[in-house]
């Protein structure tokens, strides 16, 4: 199931710099200035529809979150936890150039089985699908949009 989310009305919300060689633009998350590229100007569009849509709080939210998977050292791009630090939801983004796939899904997939969030999303800006997962019956379903993190979470 496809989201029709549309990030880029967060765009005036970013804080953009350039220099010359180098668009950056600030991760209120890891309060820095990061390289933009297409997939960084995603997750940064995403943070900030997470912040002020879904109202998440800044302290339970995490970008290029570091784990590992296989021996192999990765990072996911967004993880938000619950109110006891447990992983709660991960999200990939990947450039617009990016067609989402079920290869797409099956890596966020893979990452979150380290994390064993109970949500998962992908996008491309385009394109968005998010999901609820069920360890137990080795499924998901998905949703018609993020889910709220309510004061349980």
């Amino acid at each position: 199931m496809q989201l029709e989310l549309d990030f880029l009305k967060y765009q005036s919300k970013l804080r953009i710099t350039r220099s010359e060689e180098n668009t950056f633009v600030f991760d209120p998350i890891r309060k820095k200035e990061v390289v933009m590229t297409p997939e960084e100007l995603l997750r940064q569009l995403v943070l900030q529809f997470l912040i002020e849509e879904k109202k998440y709080p800044l302290n339970r939210i995490r970008s290029e979150y570091g784990i590992e998977v296989n021996g192999l050292k990765k990072r996911c791009d967004i993880v938000v936890f619950d109110k006891n630090l447990k992983p709660w939801l991960l999200i990939e983004c990947k450039s617009p150039k990016v067609k989402l796939s079920l290869s797409t899904f099956e890596q966020a997939a893979r990452y979150n089985l380290k994390l064993k969030a109970p949500f998962l999303a992908i996008s491309n800006g385009l394109c968005t699908i998010c999901a609820r997962l069920d360890f137990e019956k080795e499924g998901f379903e998905y949703l018609p949009g993020f889910p709220d993190l309510a004061s349980n979470s």
